[in-house]
């Protein structure tokens, strides 16, 4: 296992291969783990890097630094730590969001990036009541909140075992992460993406019921070159509903 320290917090990651390297973020309150079918092929050509943001996974867990800006920095910090040439950042969910505000802040440090299934804007979509629930139900009751939520992430039958392990990942996490649900309500970055001046290529599930499919298309349109592919038959956990398809459009965006 390594780590490094970034911002303070000691953070994990896993580095498996060698050639262009790959920053694999996840999403809210999982783990690199989310990424391991992606590792497993992709390290044969590429340098595959997952890490546990703060809060998660079995980095450290400190008391601030959980907004979309903080957890960009993060990113940023680690590149550099990493001494990484122009990696090709990869986020899946609110991590989409980490992916393009690095791209906007350094694109000189950046090699393209990989929004997948990316909570954007969409919160900010008349939705300030269901998320004030949803944090309204992770303090009444986490576990059971978490139960509700998180099968709503995959695809119709996606197996129970593949959705227990998520629940356990979210579990395991600090509760202070939700300070991301608070920050992605407002979060809207439509104004800003025709700056992005790094290659981007969006991945979404067909079946995506947590992020509408129209919203990496609108973003798509936005940011100058931008290209979509969707995944058939996957939900918001690409990467893991539809692993070997997921696997074959990210080497095409690679490409």
């Amino acid at each position: 296992m390594a780590h490094t320290i970034v911002n303070g917090a000691r953070l994990h990651y896993e580095d498996h291969g060698t050639g262009r390297p790959l920053v694999f973020l996840h999403g809210w309150g999982t783990s690199g783990r989310v990424w391991d079918a992606q590792a497993a092929d992709l390290m044969s050509d590429h340098r595959v890097i997952t890490v546990d943001w703060r809060g998660c996974g079995r980095s450290d867990r400190p008391t601030t630094g959980y907004t979309i800006a903080d957890i960009t920095h993060d990113v940023l910090e680690f590149v550099d730590a990493l001494a990484l040439e122009r990696p090709v950042l990869i986020g899946s969910s609110i991590a989409g969001a980490f992916t393009i505000e690095a791209a906007l802040a350094a694109p000189e440090k950046i090699g393209a990036i990989i929004p997948v299934d990316a909570g954007v804007h969409h919160f900010s979509r008349g939705m300030q009541e269901q998320m004030d629930q949803l944090l309204a139900d992770l303090r009444a009751d986490r576990a059971g909140a978490l139960a509700d939520f998180v099968p709503h992430w995959y695809r119709p039958g996606a197996g129970t075992a593949l959705i227990d392990w998520t629940l356990r990942q979210l579990l395991d996490s600090t509760f202070r992460i939700d300070e991301l649900i608070t920050d992605q309500a407002g979060y809207d970055p439509r104004a800003r993406l025709d700056q992005v001046r790094v290659p981007t290529h969006f991945l979404h599930g067909e079946l995506d019921t947590e992020v509408p499919l129209d919203v990496p298309e609108e973003c798509a349109g936005l940011i100058p070159g931008a290209r979509l592919t969707v995944v058939e038959g996957a939900g918001h956990m690409s990467q893991q509903d539809q692993a070997a398809r997921f696997n074959q459009a990210l080497r095409d965006a690679l490409r």
